[in-house]
């Protein structure tokens, strides 16, 4: 989800998208260039994400890489997916601070 959403905006190189998914976990997510790879090669075969373009840069091939509409569809529908159950989970919790007695002040 952290690749669709890094590339929800505009096409990246992968370390691009390395930084984007850092920025967007708050440092929480670290990708490696090894892991990266084979999830872009996963994503592009279930038409998730496309190469936008390829540019030389220093000698070395830089690969761009853009969401589809098939990949905008799936993030839509995972972020909706996350948003019920982040909803969910609040609900039980507002119900069980409801049923819990006050504890007195200082106290655990």
């Amino acid at each position: 989800m952290l690749i669709l959403t890094a590339l929800a905006t505009r096409p990246l190189h992968g370390y691009g998208i390395i930084q984007a998914v850092g920025t967007l976990s708050d440092g929480e997510v670290t990708l490696r260039p090894g892991t990266l790879y084979g999830a872009l090669d996963r994503l592009a075969d279930q038409s998730l994400i496309a190469v936008d373009r390829e540019e030389a840069v220093d000698g070395r091939l830089r690969r761009y890489y853009r969401l589809t509409d098939t990949g905008a569809q799936a993030l839509t529908a995972e972020a909706d997916r996350l948003r019920r159950r982040a909803a969910a989970a609040e609900s039980q919790l507002r119900t069980r601070a409801g049923s819990l007695p006050h504890a007195l002040p200082g106290t655990p």
